[in-house]
């Protein structure tokens, strides 16, 4: 029998192992590994990115709305304030998008950089999409580009060693810092 003690937050709860090392238990993620809420082929009706925007901004983790696209955090991040620009429409592949939601997913895209580093001092950032299952998109059917805010030296040991990850902020808390932000921020031209 191994020693077990609550760990932070949700439930989760931290185990030592025989041979001595802490592990922390998440089962919550499961649902992520499985694929629930996240279906691959879904119509609109079944998308999260479509059902996101009839919450409240701080149900759905909404950083900013625009006409077109809007930006909201990623619930399974990969770095403290990691977010996703995302068109209203449901579209698949970037192609399909018109010229007008082009142009304010950029802008959005330029907008969160400012923010976050602003609010955060990003140093750096990765930013992308991954357009089909193939390349890794977990949503496949609901085109989105994701904005992930990097620092010197924030892939640590914990990842690679540890298969964990360390956030320092609870999402509801970084939404309210970057949604705030966002609305202080000037608009860029």
């Amino acid at each position: 029998m191994h020693d077990r003690e609550p760990a932070v937050d949700r439930g989760e709860t931290a185990e030592v192992g025989p041979d001595g090392y802490q592990r922390l238990w998440m089962p919550h993620r499961m649902a992520y590994i499985k694929g629930e809420g996240k279906p691959a082929d879904a119509g609109a009706s079944e998308c999260p990115f479509c059902r996101i925007p009839s919450l409240s901004d701080a149900d759905g983790l909404i950083v900013a709305r625009g006409k077109l696209v809007y930006a909201v955090l990623n619930l399974y991040p990969y770095n403290a304030g990691h977010l996703m620009v995302v068109p209203y429409r449901h579209l698949a592949d970037y192609t399909d998008l018109g010229l007008d939601e082009t142009v304010e997913l950029a802008a959005f895209t330029k907008q969160a950089m400012t923010v976050l580093r602003e609010a955060s001092q990003a140093q750096g950032f990765n930013i992308g999409m991954n357009m089909g299952g193939v390349a890794g998109a977990g949503i496949a059917a609901h085109l989105h580009q994701h904005v992930v805010p990097r620092w010197g030296g924030d892939a640590n040991f914990m990842p690679v060693v540890g298969r964990t990850k360390v956030l320092p902020q609870l999402l509801a808390d970084t939404r309210e810092v970057l949604a705030g932000a966002w609305a202080a921020a000037a608009p860029l031209p």
